[in-house]
């Protein structure tokens, strides 16, 4: 083997995990990153809508309660490097950053590129090589040496980062080939999903809604007629169902054939109905549009769901019958979106699933199973929140991969 193919460490995946955890590696030891496609920092670069929204401007003891039931691992990763690191990091290579009234982090040049240069710029002082075009064919490990095999060439190392990411945007090299380099080393892959996706509803009837929004309503998710979880978020209307960060966030819950019910509302029924009744012994004349525009409910709504029960926004509340106003209650309080299906891979934000984290040490992001195998990023059973929380946990893993990995020599 020549010592131009032998590494102290080769990471999979030139992402912003791969790169940062090159970039956190000893200057002093040889590192090489292997990118399968053309240009590294492919799906970096659609973060944010190409703005790139780099992390949150919350306390890092918020953070841990953006990612699911996996916000527990993270701790020591987003503690070793948090979003005020993060957010130094960049200031003091000159690119300044600014918060918008969501808490979401960007480079005041709203540009992703600008993120990207810098980082391949510090791969550049730590003199990482970046070899694109490098699709891995087998990796063995024999002895204390794995053996990366491309299609040309066969690498080796001491240490072994995989920072594949998941299967959300495929086009930029996201496919899950993580997944079957980890389950070839024995790990547990917790089956992926679509998250931070959209939602296709069944039957679904606010077409003429698409565009619509609604901010902070409460939503439930049902399960075999039973509730199981429930969020509050903004929700928005697309021509085929539900999207918006309410909806998204709460993708990684759902599956196909559940029910949402939204309050359109934030009113519990009983309730609904007193202020109902109350209104009508006030004032019989009141019109539906009137009551129910109370609840900061868009019109388009209103008429599609009164619709339903053979009802006009101008009719007056003092006609409506004890069950048109209970099926209104029922509706308005709860109405109900049978999920035919969560968008898919290419319109998904993160993946849900992957390397399992009880085979992880959250410490070191090191494989329990296999020593001086690390995984950063996406590959892990990691998806958080919108808002910055998935590019973060990149940095913050990819950092923690990369730190330890004082190696000395290869064992040949």
């Amino acid at each position: 083997m020549s010592i131009q193919n032998e590494y102290d460490v080769i990471i999979i995946g030139a992402g912003p995990a791969g790169l940062f955890a090159a970039i956190s590696c000893s200057a002093e030891i040889r590192v090489l990153i292997l990118e399968k496609m053309e240009s590294p920092g492919k799906k970096l670069l659609m973060s944010g809508s190409g703005r790139c929204n780099i992390t949150n401007a919350g306390s890092i003891e918020d953070f841990f309660g953006h990612y699911g039931e996996n916000g527990k691992f993270l701790r020591s990763a987003l503690m070793e490097f948090s979003n005020l690191d993060l957010i130094e990091f960049l200031k003091q290579r000159g690119l300044e950053v600014y918060t918008d009234e969501n808490g979401k982090v960007f480079p005041v040049t709203e540009k992703a590129r600008d993120v990207l240069e810098i980082l391949l710029n510090e791969c550049g002082k730590k003199n990482v090589k970046i070899f694109t075009d490098s699709t891995i064919q087998r990796i063995v490990k024999t002895d204390e040496v794995f053996h990366i095999q491309t299609e040309y060439t066969e690498y080796i190392c001491g240490k072994l980062i995989i920072a594949t990411g998941g299967q959300s945007y495929p086009a930029t090299g996201s496919t899950g080939d993580g997944y079957a380099y980890a389950n070839q080393f024995g790990h547990t892959i917790i089956p992926p999903k679509p998250a931070l996706t959209p939602v296709l509803i069944k039957d679904y009837k606010f077409r003429s809604a698409a565009g619509v929004s609604l901010s902070e309503k409460e939503i439930y998710l049902y399960r075999n007629n039973k509730k199981i979880k429930s969020n509050f978020g903004d929700i928005g209307f697309t021509h085929t169902g539900l999207s918006g960060p309410g909806i998204l966030d709460f993708s990684r819950y759902i599956e196909p054939s559940d029910v949402l019910r939204i309050n359109l509302a934030n009113l519990e029924q009983e309730k609904f109905k007193r202020n109902f009744i109350d209104t009508v012994e006030k004032d019989r004349q009141v019109t539906l549009r009137k009551f129910l525009k109370q609840f900061d409910i868009p019109e388009k709504l209103i008429k599609a769901i009164l619709s339903e029960l053979g009802l006009n926004v101008s009719d007056i509340i003092g006609n409506v019958t004890k069950e048109q106003r209970n099926r209104i209650a029922d509706l308005f309080c709860g109405y109900p979106f049978e999920v035919e299906m969560l968008g898919e891979y290419n319109i998904a934000m993160v993946t849900k699933g992957g390397v399992s984290l009880k085979e992880v040490s959250p410490k070191t992001m090191e494989s329990k199973l296999v020593k001086n195998l690390y995984f950063a990023g996406e590959v892990l059973d990691i998806d958080g929140d919108t808002g910055g929380y998935n590019l973060q946990a990149a940095f913050s893993t990819g950092f923690l991969a990369g730190k330890n990995n004082i190696i000395k020599e290869l064992k040949k």
